[in-house]
């Protein structure tokens, strides 16, 4: 298999983090060598701006301007890498994310995030990514469930709302790229739905 970037989105509470094991299998079965990391995170420096990130108060500006130094990092010393090998990267968010969050939840212009992206990314792009798209209001009795909330998944309702409806955005935007998951379903019927995406595409 040649290097393939795929990306897992979704709002705090979605359950894609639950499903990257499953397509790490699913294609180490198929013969892929992977690499699993995770945004903001994935280097020394950027899981030390992860921490700022999370658990420090900050405009969307300046979370933007951290996200987008993380993700510099991030590419050049494991994404790029690991794709000019010939390995599969699964990444736990990514661009869609800071559009999702500085841009649908914080309010940040649409353009300045598109901006960022360009001079970061230098036009890598994922192969495919997968939105796991849930009622706000499920995904925060999720939340609650499993863990203590950081900063971000303390906001409200209408945040998410927010951040949902520009993943919406972002996958009307490409939607050769983004497959959305109904992920209001059990584990399995989510997990289901992800692997008939991957054989949609033979991998």
């Amino acid at each position: 298999m040649t290097g393939r970037f795929i990306t897992f989105e979704g709002i705090d509470g979605a359950g894609k983090s639950s499903q990257i094991g499953r397509v790490a299998d699913h294609l180490r079965e198929r013969g892929a060598s992977l690499v699993q990391t995770r945004e903001p995170g994935g280097t020394a420096l950027a899981e030390s701006l992860r921490a700022l990130f999370l658990h420090q108060e900050m405009d969307g500006l300046t979370e933007a301007l951290l996200v987008f130094a993380a993700r510099r990092d991030h590419l050049q010393r494991v994404i790029a890498p690991a794709l000019a090998l010939g390995q599969t990267v699964l990444c736990d968010r990514f661009t869609d994310a800071s559009f999702a969050y500085q841009g649908g939840g914080r309010g940040m212009d649409w353009q300045v995030l598109s901006t960022l992206a360009g001079w970061v990314q230098q036009g890598r792009e994922p192969d495919l990514t997968f939105w796991f798209d849930v009622d706000p209001r499920v995904a925060a009795e999720r939340r609650a469930q499993a863990r203590e909330a950081d900063r971000l998944e303390q906001q409200d309702l209408d945040f998410f709302s927010r951040v949902r409806a520009a993943y919406a955005r972002r996958a009307e935007e490409a939607p050769m790229r983004v497959v959305r998951i109904d992920a209001s379903l059990s584990l399995e019927g989510v997990g289901q739905q992800v692997l008939q995406a991957l054989a949609d595409r033979g991998w």
